[in-house]
């Protein structure tokens, strides 16, 4: 993979040099380090907003934390994370899946209403995320070269492809609860997929708002007014107030739930790997050198998240994948992205607002984005130039993409370590054994 040679962004300071942007949006991409006229940045960052609420709501929900809280941390972590990162990894940091599932254990969460052992989860992720900052110091300190050793492009393109891979399942079971949910999310696919082929200039990189606006409209004629599926329910907002605090939560610290919940930390470095590498492939910008900060950056993070009680984080596919097919990688985005998550957060009226978008347009969307995700995993592998005529790279890639497709997990004693999490460990073994003399 060619990377371009960017005096601007290799500048040797903390922050790159920033210049306005000066190409054609149909055809040049917007640079890293390149920053937009005010209006279109500002629709930009509300749309990476919209990529990133449906999960990082959806995880908080099946863990019982506060929504509200999660999207307010998400949107101060985001930019936490661009100072941390000096503005040089264009990431969101919203909640992660991968602590799910020792969540529920940890806590024996019923599912159902807020979770009354929350205090005893958020020890557990502060240890997480100190953890993780320590691995980012330890790549600040040594490099990169080890972690690419055991994870070249044959693995990391896996990893990528099962991230969005692994939440198809869920994804079409979320639309397929009955046929009229299943056609508007058809709809919404369609829609956004439209405005991302037809259109030109700024509308089509707005694709997924512009999308989802046209599918909420098309959902309330046919629901609210013609009496098709379940109407929108606009209760909640009349109700909610402007403006708001969530409600905090302290942590506690037990042994056995950091246990648990602690190498949680190991599948964040795998899955956020991946992910830099795929903007690395994107942006053809040598992103690697700052990933020990990004690393540190998500442990700060998802530590000072858990210690007012919000849920742990992580760089989200969700919002590499808008990325993907924007072409827009300036970091000035996810800025206002944050900030846009933060007013969210603060205001449970326009937090009633966003959770009015009926679950089959969220699904539609990610229907989208998580395919974004996958062809991105396809797309290191041809930039990479990885040789499939080798038996080694075909049996890694797939098995890898199999077994993180079908959530294939295994159990190290207590601690699940998920479909994502054993394809990861699988490819990383499979490629130390096969791939580590030259054939």
């Amino acid at each position: 993979m060619q990377l371009a040679n960017n005096p601007d962004f290799e500048n040797g300071r903390w922050f790159p040099t920033w210049r306005p942007y000066r190409g054609d949006l149909d055809h040049n991409p917007v640079g890293i380090n390149e920053y937009l006229p005010a209006s279109k940045s500002i629709l930009l960052g509300i749309q990476h907003t919209f990529a990133m609420f449906g999960a990082t709501v959806l995880a908080p929900l099946l863990m019982g934390f506060d929504p509200n809280l999660a999207i307010l941390m998400s949107g101060i972590c985001t930019v936490m994370f661009f100072m941390i990162t000096g503005g040089r990894m264009p990431s969101y940091l919203g909640s992660s899946f991968a602590f799910i599932g020792p969540v529920i254990a940890v806590t024996a969460y019923a599912g159902v209403g807020f979770n009354t052992n929350l205090d005893v989860a958020l020890g557990g992720i502060m240890a997480c995320g100190i953890i993780y900052a320590l691995i980012g110091l330890l790549v600040m300190k040594t490099g990169t070269g080890w972690i690419e050793r055991l994870m070249p492009p044959i693995v990391t393109g896996a990893i990528v492809m099962i991230i969005g891979l692994n939440l198809a399942p869920v994804t079409i079971q979320g639309v397929s609860a009955n046929q009229f949910d299943a056609w508007m999310a058809a709809l919404t696919v369609l829609l956004i997929s439209s405005v991302a082929v037809f259109t030109r200039g700024m509308l089509r990189r707005l694709l997924l708002l512009v999308g989802l606006i046209l599918s909420y409209i098309a959902y309330y004629v046919m629901t609210n007014i013609l009496g098709f599926g379940t109407a929108i329910d606009f209760t909640s907002v009349a109700a909610a107030a402007w403006f708001g605090l969530p409600g905090i939560h302290a942590p506690r610290f037990e042994m056995s739930a950091i246990i648990l919940i602690a190498p949680v930390a190991f599948i964040l470095v795998a899955e956020n790997l991946g992910h830099f590498k795929a903007v690395e492939g994107m942006t053809k910008s040598r992103v690697t050198p700052y990933m020990g900060r990004a690393f540190l950056a998500d442990g700060v993070a998802t530590t000072f998240s858990a210690g007012f009680g919000g849920t742990g984080v992580t760089t989200y596919a969700e919002n590499i994948g808008v990325m993907a097919v924007t072409k827009v990688y300036s970091t000035t985005i996810f800025v206002i992205a944050g900030l846009v998550a933060i007013l969210l957060g603060l205001s449970p009226k326009f937090g009633a607002i966003i959770q009015t978008i009926p679950p089959a347009l969220l699904g539609g969307a990610s229907i989208v984005v998580f395919g974004l995700i996958a062809i991105a995993g396809v797309k290191i592998w041809i930039d990479s130039h990885i040789d499939f005529s080798k038996n080694s790279n075909l049996i890694i890639a797939a098995v890898t993409v199999i077994m993180g497709t079908g959530n294939f997990s295994l159990h190290l004693g207590g601690f699940d370590l998920g479909g994502i999490g054993t394809a990861t460990l699988t490819a990383i073994i499979l490629n130390a054994l096969f791939n580590s003399q030259k054939e």
